[in-house]
């Protein structure tokens, strides 16, 4: 390099990121729930749009955990900067994953007849004056998935039961990286 001036700026290879390193990110965490997530979400919905397996009550409701898991984690994304925050996020997150394993599990007891589902869980209710004709229109119009039936498995473990374990790794993962948030200024002044 010739004498103009030029500094020179240290580039990071491949190898000198290591998982270490990433994991010291403050948005790392957040970010990889997130990504979670997504991926899971985008698994429901392919397997409903594209695989045909139209989701029940409980599968429903399973998203809407994975939902606020997002959102929270998205807040700890944002607020990645604040350790106080970012822990709260993730706590949160761990929170709602855990919300999720517990209506999986249900899910699981439900599709076994170890118990009875919701309400939302059986068919819906058929006028009892309807014609032949309009209750079969009635019934083809409505796509229904009861929650007692596994509709897919592998290893004899149905998809709810691969949320729960899957829920809970996440859930250990979000409040693990949430006890190792290093504590703000703040915290350590009012300690």
């Amino acid at each position: 390099m010739s004498g103009r001036g030029h500094t020179s700026k240290r580039i990071e290879t491949l190898a000198e990121i290591t998982a270490p390193s990433m994991a010291q990110n403050p948005r790392f965490w957040p970010l990889l729930l997130a990504a979670a997530c997504l991926g899971a979400l985008g698994t429901a919905l392919a397997s409903q749009y594209w695989g045909g397996l139209h989701p029940c009550a409980l599968c429903i409701y399973q998203r809407y955990a994975y939902g606020a898991a997002l959102a929270v984690a998205g807040l700890g994304v944002l607020l990645a900067d604040r350790p106080d925050l970012r822990r709260l996020a993730l706590l949160g997150s761990g929170a709602a994953f855990l919300a999720g394993a517990g209506i999986a599990g249900f899910h699981v007891g439900v599709e076994q007849k170890w118990w009875e589902g919701l309400p939302g869980c059986t068919a819906p209710g058929l006028p009892s004056d309807a014609s032949v004709e309009e209750l079969r229109q009635l019934l083809l119009d409505q796509p229904f998935a009861p929650c007692d039936e596994v509709p897919w498995s592998l290893l004899g473990i149905s998809i709810a039961g691969y949320n729960v374990l899957a829920s809970l790794v996440l859930a250990g993962l979000a409040i693990r990286a949430a006890a190792r948030v290093p504590e703000s200024p703040a915290e350590r002044t009012l300690s």
